[in-house]
């Protein structure tokens, strides 16, 4: 199972390619499982440049697999436990936001495709990160 982050569909949407716009293609392409999260949802919606847009994207992404975190408090707490941890190797993650991603890629044992450093950073501290 894949999670599929707000940079990766950016990438996608816009038409550029790059290796993991190709590797989203051939998930699409296959029909393999993906899914988003409820941060991913907004971060996309928030993208949009018009009215149609909006509703185009929200009709496609309301109908995909939502991943949620599993543990109410205690997702929460190791995602700021991601951030700390990496804040003390002196790697800055740049959103919170991705820790809490990354957080419920981990506890759904997901794979977790991206366009954006943040994760590679977090995968350097937190080897339960599937990239």
């Amino acid at each position: 199972m894949f999670i599929i982050d707000t940079s990766l569909w950016i990438e996608y949407l816009k038409g550029k390619e790059n290796t993991a716009v190709i590797n989203l293609k051939q998930i699409l392409a296959n029909k393999w499982q993906f899914g988003i999260t409820g941060i991913i949802y907004q971060e996309i919606l928030q993208g949009a440049s018009t009215k149609k847009d909006f509703e185009a994207l929200r009709d496609y992404f309301s109908t995909q697999h939502f991943f949620v975190p599993k543990h109410a408090i205690e997702t929460y707490q190791n995602a700021a436990n991601i951030y700390f941890s990496c804040r003390k190797r002196g790697i800055t993650i740049r959103s919170t936001m991705d820790c809490l991603i990354a957080q419920i890629a981990i506890e759904h044992q997901a794979i977790l495709l991206h366009n954006d450093k943040d994760y590679l950073q977090i995968a350097k501290v937190v080897p339960e990160l599937k990239l």
